[in-house]
């Protein structure tokens, strides 16, 4: 291990993990949006929209991440649009995530009983009152361990997007590899930043986890 050899490589490397950073955490962001809105259209049936949404979630959940990139960066333009490979990124995450954000929310808010739905109702709450009063803010505590582990498994899934030529983590350390054959320091600084980017998350989750495990059974 050459101490000088990571020296020169941390500015790269940095740059990278920024740029991955941004890509992901504005893909999960969209993902989020994206599995809310598709939770509460199957939940609650809406015509069309509950069975476009069933649709997306299973081409999506059952197709790799890197078919997805591939059919955006190298399909769409044979149709005449043509995205950069950071939008790209970003649509990946975005849509992949919304799928399994979606069944994690859907499953939360399946969990709420119907007692409080019908004490809900007891109280004068109109349903859209419920919903936001009631049901989703219980749906999303239960769905809370789902969607940490979606954000580390979609953090982790940033790691194709050296395929569509985007200069992330690891396509700098691919790279660096090709250059210089200086293996050791470039896995090793992949390592790193990969522990910088998702043990705090991990930890977060877990913070997060306890409290409201906590305020919900009360230990």
């Amino acid at each position: 291990m050459d101490l000088e050899i990571l020296i020169s490589y941390f500015p790269r490397y940095l740059d990278a993990f920024k740029l991955t950073v941004i890509i992901g955490c504005t893909g999960i962001l969209i993902a989020f949006i994206l599995g809310i809105i598709s939770a509460f259209s199957i939940h609650f049936k809406i015509p069309i929209m509950s069975q476009f949404f069933r649709v997306y979630i299973e081409i999506f959940r059952n197709t790799p991440l890197l078919v997805q990139l591939f059919f955006f960066y190298f399909g769409l333009p044979k149709l005449g649009i043509s995205i950069t490979s950071e939008v790209c990124g970003v649509m990946g995450i975005g849509l992949l995530g919304g799928s399994y954000m979606a069944e994690g929310i859907r499953s939360g808010m399946d969990a709420v009983s119907e007692s409080q739905r019908e004490s809900a109702l007891a109280l004068g709450m109109t349903r859209k009152q419920m919903f936001f009063h009631v049901i989703f803010p219980e749906a999303f505590s239960l769905s809370i361990p789902a969607i940490v582990a979606n954000v580390i498994f979609l953090l982790k899934e940033t790691s194709v997007f050296s395929a569509i030529s985007l200069m992330d983590l690891m396509f700098t350390a691919k790279d660096l590899i090709g250059l210089y054959y200086n293996t050791t320091e470039a896995l090793f600084l992949l390592v790193v930043f990969y522990i910088i980017m998702l043990l705090p998350v991990s930890l977060i989750g877990n913070v997060i986890e306890g409290r409201v495990h906590y305020k919900m059974f009360g230990a």
